[in-house]
């Protein structure tokens, strides 16, 4: 397991005793929050699941977890390559009981370093109309509204992003 951390970056790493980690895919933790998540997404959706070619150990490059000072895993996101330097962000996920604690910003921030890391120019990302939380997270965290991409071009319930790292 290796601990994302740099102590000049504020989003990443250890802060109150917060940290975000590099971890299996298939870990208990990742897989109780993917669950989560997608029994979220169901609800809201009225669908069990939305995503055609979801993300597998095999397809992503780096899956991060957040944990609180006590240890318990908050949140995750996890980083699928693909081609020309760009990657999509998947399986963002934060418990409810750490919303608006710093959490995503921080999983963010670490998986973006991650991309650069890696020569990635470009992100993607999707999330859903029904997600507005979502939606004003990644525009206040600088990521670009754009039409579909991949399996959501002409999806109507997609709401897709860009960042273009620096």
């Amino acid at each position: 397991m290796t601990v994302i951390e740099e102590p000049q970056d504020p989003y990443r790493g250890r802060k109150g005793g917060m940290t975000v980690t590099e971890e299996p895919w298939d870990g208990a933790d990742g897989v109780r929050l993917r669950q989560a998540m997608r029994a979220e997404l169901a609800a809201r959706y009225d669908i069990p699941d939305q995503e055609s070619e979801p993300p597998t150990a095999e397809t992503i490059t780096v899956f991060l977890i957040a944990r609180d000072p006590a240890g318990e895993a908050t949140g995750c996101g996890a980083l699928r390559l693909l081609d020309d330097g760009t990657a999509e962000i998947k399986r963002m996920y934060v418990t409810p009981a750490a919303r608006g604690t710093g959490v995503a910003t921080r999983v963010l921030r670490a998986l973006e370093e991650h991309a650069r890391r890696h020569g990635v120019g470009t992100l993607l990302l999707s999330t859903g109309v029904r997600q507005p939380d979502a939606i004003r997270f990644y525009e206040r965290e600088g990521y670009q509204r754009i039409d579909g991409y991949g399996p959501y071009a002409g999806e109507p319930l997609a709401r897709c992003f860009t960042l273009q790292l620096g």
